[in-house]
């Protein structure tokens, strides 16, 4: 029986693979073996970048609530205490927004909860 060597199946499975590593360098992206070994690397960063991004933005919310409310003269863990006693649901992506684009707002804010 002849020998078959995979032909068109292999030829679509690595230009499969080498779609996904158009733009990296040397021969990560045209041979197969070091691309495939990259894109473990690249989706690795990227799932745990999705997840460290979240972290990243409350906490940049967070600076800029505080901000604000210092200059209101309040502290963050006091505002959000009174903000979660008065039944005030605004989450942090909300009050960072407010305190960056409508300081009158967020003035009203923390007037009706000191």
């Amino acid at each position: 029986m002849p020998r078959t060597k995979g032909g068109i199946h292999t030829a679509q499975k690595r230009k499969k693979i080498l779609k996904y590593t158009k733009g990296f360098k040397w021969d990560r992206k045209t041979k197969k073996r070091a691309a495939m070994e990259a894109l473990l690397h690249a989706w690795t960063h990227a799932y745990r970048g999705r997840k460290q991004k979240k972290r990243d933005f409350r906490a940049l919310w967070n600076v800029r609530i505080n901000a604000a409310a210092r200059e209101s003269g309040m502290k963050y863990s006091v505002l959000i205490n009174k903000l979660k006693k008065a039944d005030i649901l605004l989450d942090r992506k909300i009050l960072a927004d407010l305190a960056l684009n409508n300081p009158k707002i967020f003035a009203k804010i923390i007037e009706k909860v000191k």
